[in-house]
């Protein structure tokens, strides 16, 4: 896929650059004397979208959160394109606002407009003036569908809803790649399919992404690739249709049994 992104800067020009690729190279990490990640490897071409699926306390979040040095490896290399987050003098802050995150909870400021959660990071990280930042929240709130709600505080609206607020806020920052971790596992079953399709959309417009998800199906219709981690290790990666219909590994043919 070659989707070039048109990004709204904080002038209101367009940007024009190439999808943006993810690397992550002989990956380690342990908690303690515990191995959670254990030599990791895994490459997502820029404008794809590859989900990762395993049994719990395979690493998977511990994987997506080294990406932007939530969880800093013990050793290993984390690239965002062609720089290295995980090198030694970094940029930290800079490359953290190519990759945005969407977590299991949403995070969202009680006490604050929906608009208003919006378009704080704007404001305060990025140094948006307040009229442009409102123009940025508008046009990603009308995206996910939630145009209607911006006056409302978080407390008002469903759970699927905030969601949809969270997956806004990390796009009005205009990430290069977007991160989810979970995203619909603490939603009601019928609260799933409104953010599901928001980020099949994403998918569809050529955003890079790396998605941890329990959603097989979401896995086999919206993901360029798959990755099977178990025991902190990526026993395989495939197509979608590969990897469900001829798995290659008893472990992966045990767990796909067991959740399909």
């Amino acid at each position: 896929m070659n989707t070039v992104s048109n990004a709204a800067r904080s002038d209101g020009k367009a940007t024009h650059r190439a999808p943006t690729a993810v690397r992550f190279e002989n990956i380690h990490k342990s908690f303690g004397v515990t191995p959670i990640l254990r030599g990791v490897d895994l490459e997502v071409a820029g404008g794809t979208t590859t989900c990762v699926i395993g049994p719990s306390g395979s690493g998977k979040s511990t994987l997506l959160r080294c990406a932007n040095l939530l969880e800093v490896p013990d050793s290993g290399r984390v690239l965002i394109g062609e720089e290295a987050i995980t090198d030694r003098g970094a940029d930290v802050d800079s490359i953290r606002t190519r990759v945005g995150m969407v977590f299991q909870r949403f995070h969202l400021f009680p006490h604050h407009s929906v608009l208003n959660n919006v378009t704080l990071a704007l404001q305060q990280v990025l140094g948006v003036p307040r009229e442009k930042a409102v123009e940025i929240a508008r046009r990603r709130l009308a995206e996910v569908g939630l145009a209607a709600v911006e006056d409302r505080r978080p407390s008002q609206l469903s759970g699927g809803q905030q969601q949809r607020v969270a997956i806004a806020r990390s796009l009005a920052m205009d990430p290069e790649v977007m991160l989810f971790d979970e995203a619909t596992s603490a939603l009601d079953p019928e609260l799933v399919k409104g953010v599901l399709g928001v980020m099949r959309d994403l998918a569809q417009q050529g955003m890079t992404m790396i998605v941890v998800t329990h959603e097989m199906r979401f896995a086999r219709e919206a993901a360029h690739q798959v990755a099977f981690l178990d025991g902190g290790r990526v026993l395989e990666t495939a197509a979608p249709d590969a990897l469900f219909d001829s798995p290659q590994s008893g472990r992966l043919r045990e767990f796909l049994d067991q959740v399909l």
